[in-house]
């Protein structure tokens, strides 16, 4: 195809994603007030913990922001099977059909992998996090908490670990296209749990169990890139002493 032609189709899936958040936000500015109610339901619970803690407004607009920021991120999520099939859609015509037989299960994976890594910070993390925060507040104190700001915590918090849990699939994505190997992985093995110790650090309270309860994940997720490494390794020399004993024409 000419690059004219390449940009009208990148126009036309544009258009059909633009569409979908659209679409996605307005379904969801309609539950929003739900949405959210689910979103603080871990903060919401150990608040009651603490009389007189709750959650208040405070400016004029920020019930009405707090409603289009919940929609514009859950819109996001309700329309990514469409962002996901457009990308299908405009890069399927350049893959040879092996790649295209590896293109949806590795979206697919994505999608897994970053909602794997989202319930697992509101599950395991939120409560966690939360009551360390909560235990500085003394019996004669009570907090009064911005709606905004929780939910921007919060957003931030489940896209981190959202991404950091798609880790085993970019170390495929590095292992099938030869970048890396599982023994290079495994010699960095060190540095890389220092990291995690470190970036578990940064994200969570200062409280060693946090600290722990996000670093583990993390040191697990690259030894499952390891392994994931060394199958996607055995497989390429398969290949190669197949097609080296195939007879030549």
């Amino acid at each position: 195809m000419p690059l004219t032609s390449h940009l009208e189709e990148l126009r036309k899936r544009l258009i059909a994603c633009v569409l979908a958040y659209f679409g996605g936000i307005a379904i969801c500015y309609a539950f929003s007030g739900q949405l959210f109610e689910l979103l603080k339901r871990p903060l919401s619970e150990i608040l009651a913990q603490h009389p007189g803690s709750t959650f208040a407004l405070r400016s004029i607009a920020e019930g009405f922001m707090v409603d289009l920021k919940v929609a514009l991120i859950s819109g996001a999520f309700v329309a990514s099977p469409v962002f996901f099939f457009q990308i299908w859609k405009f890069v399927s015509p350049g893959l040879y059909e092996h790649e295209k037989r590896l293109a949806l299960p590795i979206i697919l994976s994505a999608t897994g992998l970053f909602l794997t890594g989202a319930f697992f910070g509101y599950f395991i993390i939120f409560p966690t996090t939360f009551s360390f925060f909560m235990s500085y507040a003394s019996a004669d104190t009570s907090a009064v908490l911005s709606i905004n700001e929780y939910l921007d915590f919060a957003a931030k918090l489940l896209a981190g670990f959202g991404l950091v849990f798609e880790l085993p699939l970019v170390i495929f994505i590095l292992a099938w296209l030869g970048i890396v190997n599982h023994h290079q992985l495994r010699k960095v093995r060190r540095y890389v749990i220092v990291v995690n110790f470190v970036i578990a650090a940064l994200i969570t309270p200062p409280d060693v169990i946090s600290q722990l309860g996000v670093a583990i994940p993390l040191v697990l997720l690259y030894e499952l890139g390891i392994l994931i490494a060394w199958m996607v390794g055995r497989k390429r020399r398969t290949d190669e002493e197949v097609a080296g004993d195939a007879p030549k024409s």
